[in-house]
């Protein structure tokens, strides 16, 4: 059933682990083929203007030893990384915000502030790599600038209901869902592919997983943190069965409405 839902491996952190100490290991090459042979769909990777984890050789072995494989590169929308992503061809450029001073990304993109300028880049860049998505907000006029820009995909940011969550406020997760829930209608309903995003662990995906418009995850920082304790592939796959969890109640709501 999880083939309904695509599941990308974010695997910064495993950048960031080898760049604490400044040795060669652990390698996000290497972990990019475990997280495959455990059934992942694709590869995510940020590639931020310091360089802070993922670092440009990382992107180039990557595409290199995965070559068939999904690769998503996120970037900010700057000259540099263009030419990064001209060159280095992933399938899919995600653009995110980017400030240096933030620990993690933590809000989505501007898509209605950025304007002209933001949408003679999108330009550009889907002129050069196969697929564009945008990492934004569940916001009706954030999602609908998206649509305007001829982006083949968003990303909806599930920060907010992510620390809903953990903050165990029912109301606010309640309310963070519907928001996600009806955002993720309209990406699709005005032609998007819609993804999701940021925060999400083996507790709090099912319920994300179970929005019928949502066809893909991108998931790190959960997955890598449980493979310190359990291994990278077990990791991998107890999240894709978290996942299934959530596509199963996708089935029961549909089965349920056609059977009152």
């Amino acid at each position: 059933m999880t083939e309904l839902v695509r599941l990308h491996i974010n695997i910064d952190h495993v950048a960031t682990l080898r760049n604490a100490r400044g040795t060669s290991y652990p390698d996000p090459v290497v972990a990019a083929h475990l997280c495959i042979d455990a059934g992942a769909c694709g590869i995510t990777a940020h590639l931020r203007e310091d360089r802070r984890h993922i670092i440009d050789s990382d992107i180039e072995r990557i595409r290199a030893s995965l070559p068939t494989q999904r690769l998503n590169l996120e970037m900010a929308a700057t000259d540099e990384m263009l030419a990064i992503a001209m060159r280095v061809q992933p399938d899919v450029v995600t653009l995110v915000p980017e400030r240096r001073e933030e620990r993690t990304t933590e809000g989505g993109l501007d898509v209605v502030g950025g304007g002209a300028k933001l949408a003679a880049y999108v330009k550009r860049l889907t002129a050069s790599v196969p697929k564009v998505s945008l990492f934004i907000a569940a916001d009706d006029a954030q999602i609908r600038a998206a649509a305007a820009l001829h982006v083949a995909q968003i990303e909806l940011h599930t920060g907010e209901y992510a620390h809903a969550v953990t903050a165990k406020e029912s109301g606010a997760v309640a309310a963070e869902l519907r928001k996600l829930l009806v955002g993720a209608e309209l990406g699709r309903k005005l032609g998007l592919e819609v993804a999701a995003g940021h925060g999400l662990t083996c507790d709090n995906v099912p319920a994300i997983a179970a929005i019928e418009a949502i066809t893909e995850l991108n998931i790190g920082h959960a997955v890598i943190s449980d493979a310190l304790f359990v291994s990278l592939p077990t990791a991998v796959r107890e999240m894709r069965d978290a996942i299934s969890e959530g596509v199963r109640a996708r089935h029961a709501a549909t089965y349920a409405q056609g059977h009152p």
